[in-house]
């Protein structure tokens, strides 16, 4: 039997894995044992990049908006089933502890932004903030890159969708507010579990469920349309909270509610196996045996219409139980349209910037 690991205090990942483009591999002769709060030494690094855009298109019909942005690759949050940690392959780094250390700032995002809506062809579209990783992670404090976005959104009367597992989002209230008060926000809050226990080893360092609770009551107080999204539920680890997420969310002013069930794409799969061996050993086979038979026998399922909500008999059980649960705590709320009328150039109008 393998021996039991210690785990790795405040991250998700518990090792370095395989990047598979790179044909060099970095072998580390030592176990990865140094947390980064001991002795004050942090692991966190920088590397600051200068895209050509900062909007993409998004293709999938997955996704209900049709535009995406992201300031930062890479995530301190360290979420152990993020799917996003495949795409840190792209920079050279692994989707393990590389993708929690190693943080891609795009410090000309914002003048990117701007520049894609002078763009004659632009036409008023919902943005996505972030598609890929959290706009609002640690980092955001030191860079500001998000408010700058946001600030550039209202400039020009874009509307634009937050989704964020971080409470630092109010710190942007008062740019939020007016968004929000020409119907140009919304703002999605991710909870996966109410368990503190739970969020440590699965999301290390993102804010408590009550923090979360609380930012979706200050949003909704200042007028701000908030969504809640229970993001991914995984069997055997959070399936059975669904329910009182969801109560909790709708008291606390919630107006709409979504779900995605879980998916181990790519080297994801290896991440979450070796996380269950570390804090659920006891019962990784069946929590790795519910979702593969929720994706056709595969942990990872990149079928459209299938990938985020899963088939089969657990995946079946989840979707009533949101279906449920939404019916019982969201059935007289809406999320406000997105008012696609508002958007203007100021320098085509000859006013100056309201920055």
């Amino acid at each position: 039997m393998d021996k039991i690991r210690s785990p790795l205090k405040g991250r998700g990942a518990q090792i370095h894995n395989h990047n598979p483009y790179q044909a060099i591999e970095f072998v580390r002769d030592l176990p990865v044992t140094l947390n980064d709060e001991k002795d004050g030494i942090s692991l966190r690094e920088i590397f600051h990049e200068h895209p050509r855009r900062i909007v993409n298109s998004v293709t999938s019909p997955d996704i209900p908006m049709p535009f995406s942005m992201n300031p930062y690759q890479g995530c301190e949050h360290g979420c152990i089933y993020c799917y996003a940690r495949t795409t840190h392959h792209y920079w050279g780094f692994d989707a393990g502890l590389d993708f929690e250390q190693k943080i891609v700032v795009k410090d000309n995002a914002a003048a990117l932004l701007r520049q894609n809506f002078e763009e004659k062809k632009w036409k008023a579209a919902p943005i996505m903030l972030s598609g890929n990783t959290d706009c609002y992670q640690p980092v955001e404090k030191e860079f500001g890159i998000t408010r700058k976005l946001l600030e550039v959104c209202l400039e020009y009367r874009n509307p634009v969708g937050v989704i964020t597992k971080s409470s630092l989002v109010l710190r942007d209230v008062d740019l939020l507010r007016q968004l929000a008060q020409m119907d140009l926000v919304h703002v999605s809050i991710s909870i996966t579990t109410l368990n503190e226990k739970l969020r440590r080893k699965m999301e290390p360092r993102t804010a408590t469920a009550e923090k979360r609770m609380e930012t979706i009551r200050e949003l909704s107080k200042n007028g701000i349309p908030v969504n809640l999204m229970v993001a991914p539920v995984i069997p055997g680890i959070n399936s059975h909270e669904i329910n009182q997420i969801m109560e909790k969310a709708a008291r606390a002013g919630a107006l709409s509610a979504g779900y995605t069930f879980v998916r181990l794409n790519g080297a994801v799969a290896e991440l979450f196996k070796d996380w269950l061996q570390v804090h659920y050993r006891d019962r990784s086979a069946k929590v790795l045996n519910q979702i593969s038979a929720a994706h056709g026998d595969s942990l990872s399922d990149s079928r459209f219409g299938k990938r985020m909500r899963g088939e089969g008999a657990m995946a079946k059980a989840v979707n009533e139980m949101f279906r449920m649960a939404k019916q019982k705590f969201f059935s007289f709320r809406r999320m406000p349209e997105y008012n696609l009328d508002a958007f203007r150039r100021p320098s085509a109008n000859g006013q100056l910037s309201l920055f």
